[in-house]
């Protein structure tokens, strides 16, 4: 049913994303503010370096506690990302987005063309997706 149907249809385009260079705090704020759980971390150039997730910024806060160290700026993004990432070609289906949500049990996958992000899938699309096929009979 979905063979055809490709991540570029469903994807988000409107991301919030970070630098390597962004302070950890305020990605933690950024995060907050949008109501999200992670962003991809992007180069000058576009291209995908990692993922920031809230799980990285709790590491990050109990790895410097731990370490006694100075919170001050929390550091930057670029210390505490995720990296390398598992992406998917913007060209994909959705049928293989949905294999390794399952396979690398992810919530979200950058999505790539060129080697440069441009969107995100999330289960969350991938279940959009079904649930207007299912409407269409």
């Amino acid at each position: 049913m979905l063979r055809s149907v490709k991540v570029q249809d469903y994807m988000a385009t409107n991301l919030i994303s970070f630098s390597p260079e962004t302070g950890l705090f305020d990605a933690i704020r950024a995060l907050q503010e949008y109501g999200i759980s992670g962003a991809p971390v992007v180069d000058a150039e576009g291209a995908l370096v990692g993922m920031l997730s809230e799980l990285d910024c709790l590491r990050a806060i109990l790895t410097q506690t731990y370490h006694e160290e100075e919170m001050g700026s929390g550091g930057h993004v670029g210390r505490y990302m995720s990296s390398p990432v598992e992406t998917i070609d913007y060209g994909a289906d959705l049928t293989e987005a949905a294999r390794l949500f399952i396979d690398k049990k992810l919530r979200r996958m950058p999505v790539v063309r060129g080697g440069k992000l441009v969107g995100q899938i999330s289960r969350r699309d991938v279940l959009r997706a079904v649930e207007e096929f299912a409407k269409d009979g």
